[in-house]
């Protein structure tokens, strides 16, 4: 035995089901049926629970990517600047005004050439490999 039950719907709604019950060669009543059913399914809170935790691992291993990039982006300027201050004499006075318009020309072909390699779509750090990073960290004496 069916109980009846009177339900209003907005137009657009409406229409969508509409559609639906054509395409499927259904009754509206059975798919508004079918549709209450999934919802009120206690099984509709576990798929539910399951999307959000596939979100939430996806985000996750954004966030170490993220995270490995900062980290590899810090310590190649580090090295890059103990690297350079270990090496590079103090200039004269008398030499440091021609060495600051070589230093602005050599910045402008460094900015040129990230420019040229961020159009691209190339990245220093998708050239490392993900493995060499965890090797050195797994490996004894680190």
């Amino acid at each position: 035995m069916r109980d009846r039950m009177n339900v209003y719907f907005p137009p657009e709604l409406l229409k969508q089901i509409t559609d639906l019950a054509d395409r499927k060669r259904l009754s509206r009543s059975a798919i508004v049926e079918a549709a209450v059913a999934s919802f009120l399914s206690p099984d509709g809170a576990d798929r539910q629970e399951a999307a959000f935790t596939r979100r939430l691992d996806r985000l996750s291993r954004q966030m170490q990517r993220l995270e490995r990039d900062v980290g590899l982006s810090a310590e190649t300027l580090a090295l890059f600047i103990r690297f350079w201050l270990t090496i590079t004499p103090p200039l004269p006075n008398a030499a440091q005004a021609v060495a600051q318009l070589k230093g602005r020309e050599r910045f402008e072909g460094f900015v040129e050439a990230l420019g040229r390699r961020l159009q691209k779509g190339q990245s220093f750090l998708r050239e490392i490999p993900h493995d060499i990073i965890h090797t050195k960290v797994d490996e004894p004496g680190s």
